[in-house]
Protein backbone atom coordinates (compact mmCIF):
# COMPACT_ATOMS: atom_id res chain seq x y z
CA UNK A 1 0.00 0.00 0.00
CA UNK A 2 1.62 3.32 -1.12
CA UNK A 3 0.57 7.19 0.93
CA UNK A 4 0.40 9.96 -1.31
CA UNK A 5 0.16 14.06 -1.03
CA UNK A 6 -1.41 16.35 -3.19
CA UNK A 7 -0.48 20.27 -3.67
CA UNK A 8 -3.22 21.91 -5.36
CA UNK A 9 -3.42 25.27 -7.35
CA UNK A 10 0.74 26.05 -7.03
CA UNK A 11 1.21 28.87 -8.25
CA UNK A 12 4.13 27.94 -10.99
CA UNK A 13 3.88 27.27 -14.04
CA UNK A 14 3.65 23.03 -15.02
CA UNK A 15 6.68 23.17 -16.89
CA UNK A 16 9.29 24.58 -14.40
CA UNK A 17 7.65 22.73 -11.48
CA UNK A 18 8.10 19.30 -13.85
CA UNK A 19 11.57 20.21 -14.46
CA UNK A 20 12.42 20.27 -10.38
CA UNK A 21 10.22 17.02 -9.90
CA UNK A 22 12.04 14.84 -12.65
CA UNK A 23 15.78 15.52 -10.24
CA UNK A 24 13.67 13.95 -7.82
CA UNK A 25 11.61 10.65 -9.58
CA UNK A 26 12.61 7.71 -8.29
CA UNK A 27 14.62 8.50 -5.44
CA UNK A 28 14.43 7.69 -1.88
CA UNK A 29 12.44 10.59 0.17
CA UNK A 30 15.66 11.64 2.19
CA UNK A 31 18.28 11.91 -0.77
CA UNK A 32 15.05 13.99 -2.35
CA UNK A 33 15.10 16.27 0.46
CA UNK A 34 18.50 17.02 0.07
CA UNK A 35 18.33 17.53 -3.35
CA UNK A 36 16.09 20.06 -3.33
CA UNK A 37 17.23 21.90 -0.52
CA UNK A 38 20.51 23.33 -3.16
CA UNK A 39 18.39 23.28 -6.05
CA UNK A 40 18.07 27.13 -6.59
CA UNK A 41 14.96 26.88 -8.29
CA UNK A 42 11.78 28.59 -6.95
CA UNK A 43 9.46 25.09 -7.80
CA UNK A 44 11.79 23.33 -5.06
CA UNK A 45 10.39 24.73 -2.37
CA UNK A 46 6.80 23.53 -3.56
CA UNK A 47 8.10 20.11 -4.34
CA UNK A 48 9.88 19.53 -0.87
CA UNK A 49 6.91 20.65 0.85
CA UNK A 50 4.70 18.01 -0.84
CA UNK A 51 7.34 15.70 -0.35
CA UNK A 52 7.44 16.15 3.16
CA UNK A 53 3.45 15.95 3.53
CA UNK A 54 4.43 12.87 2.14
CA UNK A 55 6.68 11.44 4.35
CA UNK A 56 4.31 12.46 7.42
CA UNK A 57 1.17 10.89 6.23
CA UNK A 58 3.15 7.45 5.92
CA UNK A 59 4.96 8.02 9.16
CA UNK A 60 1.81 9.30 11.46
CA UNK A 61 -1.51 8.22 9.59
CA UNK A 62 -0.20 4.60 8.03
CA UNK A 63 2.72 3.20 10.16
CA UNK A 64 5.98 3.44 7.69
CA UNK A 65 9.05 3.82 8.78
CA UNK A 66 10.63 6.97 7.79
CA UNK A 67 14.05 6.13 6.61
CA UNK A 68 12.93 3.49 4.09
CA UNK A 69 10.87 5.73 2.29
CA UNK A 70 11.06 5.91 -1.61
CA UNK A 71 9.18 8.43 -3.95
CA UNK A 72 7.40 5.72 -6.34
CA UNK A 73 5.19 8.38 -8.47
CA UNK A 74 5.48 12.05 -8.95
CA UNK A 75 3.47 14.28 -11.20
CA UNK A 76 2.69 17.49 -12.27
CA UNK A 77 -0.37 18.45 -14.01
CA UNK A 78 -1.45 22.04 -14.87
CA UNK A 79 -4.22 23.29 -12.42
CA UNK A 80 -6.60 25.96 -13.53
CA UNK A 81 -5.52 29.06 -15.47
CA UNK A 82 -6.21 32.52 -14.28
CA UNK A 83 -7.35 34.83 -17.37
CA UNK A 84 -6.05 38.46 -17.04
CA UNK A 85 -4.94 41.52 -18.98
CA UNK A 86 -2.46 43.84 -19.52
CA UNK A 87 -2.94 47.25 -20.77
CA UNK A 88 -1.26 48.23 -24.08
CA UNK A 89 -0.68 51.32 -26.16
CA UNK A 90 -3.97 52.36 -28.56
CA UNK A 91 -6.27 51.57 -25.87
CA UNK A 92 -5.45 47.48 -26.81
CA UNK A 93 -5.76 45.16 -23.89
CA UNK A 94 -2.81 42.36 -24.55
CA UNK A 95 -4.33 38.61 -22.58
CA UNK A 96 -1.99 36.43 -21.05
CA UNK A 97 -2.97 33.36 -18.33
CA UNK A 98 -1.12 32.97 -14.79
CA UNK A 99 -0.96 29.00 -14.94
CA UNK A 100 -1.07 26.76 -11.69
CA UNK A 101 0.45 23.38 -10.94
CA UNK A 102 -1.07 20.35 -9.48
CA UNK A 103 1.64 18.32 -7.74
CA UNK A 104 1.20 14.09 -6.56
CA UNK A 105 3.60 12.54 -4.57
CA UNK A 106 3.38 9.11 -3.45
CA UNK A 107 5.73 7.12 -1.61
CA UNK A 108 5.99 3.42 -0.30
CA UNK A 109 8.27 1.98 2.16
CA UNK A 110 8.35 -0.43 5.55
CA UNK A 111 5.94 -0.91 7.88
CA UNK A 112 7.13 -0.26 11.50
CA UNK A 113 6.12 -3.61 13.69
CA UNK A 114 3.83 -2.70 16.49
CA UNK A 115 2.53 -4.18 19.56
CA UNK A 116 -1.15 -4.68 18.79
CA UNK A 117 -2.93 -2.34 21.96
CA UNK A 118 -5.24 -3.81 24.53
CA UNK A 119 -8.98 -3.48 23.38
CA UNK A 120 -10.06 -0.44 25.07
CA UNK A 121 -13.63 -2.53 26.78
CA UNK A 122 -11.74 -4.77 29.06
CA UNK A 123 -11.83 -4.16 32.69
CA UNK A 124 -8.58 -4.06 34.52
CA UNK A 125 -8.93 -6.25 37.99
CA UNK A 126 -8.96 -3.01 40.74
CA UNK A 127 -6.33 -3.45 43.27
CA UNK A 128 -7.50 -3.96 46.79
CA UNK A 129 -6.05 -1.36 48.91
CA UNK A 130 -6.11 -1.75 53.21
CA UNK A 131 -8.04 1.01 54.42
CA UNK A 132 -6.45 2.44 57.85
CA UNK A 133 -8.76 3.58 60.45
CA UNK A 134 -8.78 7.38 60.77
CA UNK A 135 -7.67 6.92 64.54
CA UNK A 136 -4.37 5.69 63.02
CA UNK A 137 -3.26 8.51 60.37
CA UNK A 138 -3.67 10.97 63.10
CA UNK A 139 -0.87 8.92 65.30
CA UNK A 140 1.58 9.36 62.87
CA UNK A 141 1.27 12.48 61.52
CA UNK A 142 2.07 13.50 65.02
Amino acid sequence: MSVQAIAKGVKQSPRKVAVVAALVRGRTVNDALIILEHTPRRSAIAVKKVIESARANADYNHGYKPNTLKLTEISVTPGPRLKRIRPAARGKANPYQKKTSHIRVVVDGEIRQVKPKEPLNKVAPKAKAKAKPIADDKKEKK
